[in-house]
């Protein structure tokens, strides 16, 4: 059986914590930023946890991602 590839540019957007849980960025931070609030564009900066479909499709396109 052969290995599987990881995506490498999912490999370079997402992160693995310590007890496995994929961390990601907040989307919408590329542009039209003059109509959303400092606040809203500070919280889009910070990662936070991928939940349920989005993780599982993640885990499959970076199989041996490391935290």
């Amino acid at each position: 059986m052969t290995k599987i590839r990881t995506c490498r540019g999912a490999a370079k957007r997402f992160k693995i914590t310590g007890t496995g849980k994929i961390m990601a960025y907040g989307a919408n931070h590329g542009h039209k930023l003059g109509k959303k609030s400092m606040r809203k564009k500070k919280l889009m900066l910070k990662k936070r946890v991928l939940q349920g479909a989005d993780a599982r499709n993640m885990k499959r396109l970076v199989p041996y991602l490391k935290g």
